[in-house]
């Protein structure tokens, strides 16, 4: 094995354990779940957000949930006391760092969000938008100031 493989396996392994270790509990059987079965209740950190968590407790940890927004929704700069993964499943998000640079992101793609990052969220005019997001973390939008020019 050359050197890059043996960190590019390095670097799988130790992203891959804290991911293992959330789904131990799971490891007995198969969790499934159809789109009629998710439970949608409002987003506790974000008003007109709707969430349908997965697996874990987003006040107290690592989960994974769907999120619905409205089109034209928008989270001023922020940033999160979790990592996040995100793909987008319907609609086109968009994530504006502090730079002012935004990037659109249409139903297909993935991103991550490291929780020092701050941004804006938006979902894009159109139809409503729907993510399903990983955190290791509980949940939480903590507002930033942004910085004067």
């Amino acid at each position: 094995m050359n050197r890059f493989s043996g960190m590019a396996l390095a670097a799988l392994v130790g992203l891959a354990a804290p991911v293992a270790t959330v789904y131990a509990a799971d490891a007995v059987k198969p969790v499934t779940m159809t789109p009629d079965q998710l439970k949608w209740v409002p987003n506790p950190a974000a008003t007109g957000v709707m969430m349908a968590t997965t697996w874990g407790d987003p006040t107290k940890g690592p989960f994974g949930a769907f999120n619905r927004f409205v089109a034209g929704f928008t989270a001023p700069l922020h940033t999160h006391s979790a990592n996040t993964r995100i793909v987008v499943i319907a609609g086109t998000m968009s994530m504006t760092g502090e730079d002012g640079k935004e990037i659109k992101f249409p139903a297909g793609s993935f991103y991550t969000q490291p929780n020092t990052f701050p941004h804006v969220t938006k979902c894009l005019a159109g139809p409503e938008c729907i993510i399903y997001i990983e955190a290791d973390g509980k949940w939480d939008l903590k507002p930033v100031a942004a910085k004067k020019k």
